[in-house]
């Protein structure tokens, strides 16, 4: 058996099972491929895909489907990943197009990447240990009541309401929003609590209070925007595909629920030479995900945040690394904007 057919015969299986669904046999592949030599040759060619770990035979019919080391073989040879037609791109455009608002923006992204790749989209939120403040903004609701809004550079907010525990009018507030926003504007998040705990000792007596409350406030955010998750969408894609995972899809579900399961996972994914990664079956730490597979690219300046997808091992790999690099790209430019 030539390399070269092997590859070929590999390829056919594993292209023929993602698309029906079904054990693959000699006669299919003859009649589907034009392989150029008969059935008993590919017989022959199953024959040796077999002892070598790469097909496997699901039960006592002549239908074989690809292993995880098949499988990896397969993803391993695609040379390049093939650019998503214009109209596809032109979806993306549309779909992500048209908001500043970082929220949105993932919530957006996740949806559209489930939508083109039929799979779990999943997106980590970027990397913010080492965002900027952008603005500060505090709005006076009642005379004690202050709705803090904190802008980052990566174009993430966050707000909070807080108490001050004295009366404030729009003129002493707009005063400490000028001393807090001399004091942390382009800060570092990592710096920024130290910014924050100077600012109350220079301001007067009658405001320090409310000072002492708005820096604390501001340092919760602080925190609370350097915390690591994730958005998910097409849940439902997966639940569809339950014949997929013949032990159960419940621990791949309940995977997806524990957010540190998917954040290690997509952290700790390095990008190939073609700029994605993909983790297959039993390749994949997590026990829950063995019949899983995970497409995933970094985004953004530093790429440190990751984008990706999760399906059954019985997935259209070539398209679905094509969505994930392309809408990852798209993503980029978007926040790079």
């Amino acid at each position: 058996m030539s390399e070269r057919r092997k590859l070929e015969v590999l390829r056919a299986i594993v292209e023929d099972y993602v698309h029906s669904r079904e054990p693959v046999g000699s006669k299919a592949l003859v009649e589907r491929h034009h392989l150029g030599v008969s059935s008993a040759t590919i017989r022959n060619d199953m024959a040796a895909l077999e002892e070598d770990g790469l097909i496997t035979a699901p039960h006592t019919s002549s239908g074989r489907i690809p292993t995880d080391k098949g499988y990896r073989l397969f993803v391993d040879r695609i040379s390049a990943v093939q650019p998503l037609s214009a109209a596809e791109r032109r979806a993306i455009q549309a779909l992500l197009d048209g908001s500043d608002d970082l929220d949105e923006i993932l919530d957006r992204t996740v949806r559209t990447l489930a939508q083109l790749t039929n799979q779990v989209a999943v997106v980590q939120y970027p990397r913010t240990t080492s965002a900027t403040v952008r603005h500060i903004e505090f709005v006076l609701l009642a005379p004690h009541q202050v709705l803090i809004v904190l802008i980052l550079g990566t174009g993430k907010v966050d707000q909070r309401v807080i108490d001050v525990g004295q009366q404030l009018d729009e003129a002493t507030l707009a005063q400490l929003r000028g001393s807090f926003l001399a004091a942390v504007l382009g800060a570092e998040l990592a710096a920024l609590p130290a910014a924050l705990a100077a600012v109350p000792g220079g301001l007067s007596r009658e405001t320090r209070q409310a000072g002492l409350r708005l820096a604390a406030a501001l340092a919760q955010l602080a925190v609370a925007a350097r915390e690591d998750r994730i958005v998910m969408a097409g849940t439902a894609n997966l639940a569809r595909s339950n014949v997929d995972f013949p032990l159960s899809i419940g621990p791949v579900l309940d995977a997806l629920e524990e957010q540190v399961v998917m954040l290690r996972l997509l952290t700790d994914m390095a990008q190939d030479a073609r700029g994605v990664s993909v983790s297959i079956g039993r390749e994949n730490p997590h026990d829950a995900l063995v019949e899983a597979s995970v497409v995933a690219t970094g985004y953004g300046p530093d790429a440190l945040a990751k984008i990706g997808v999760l399906g059954p091992t019985r997935m259209d790999y070539p398209n679905t690394m094509a969505a994930v690099r392309a809408v990852a790209r798209y993503l980029s430019r978007i926040l790079a904007g």
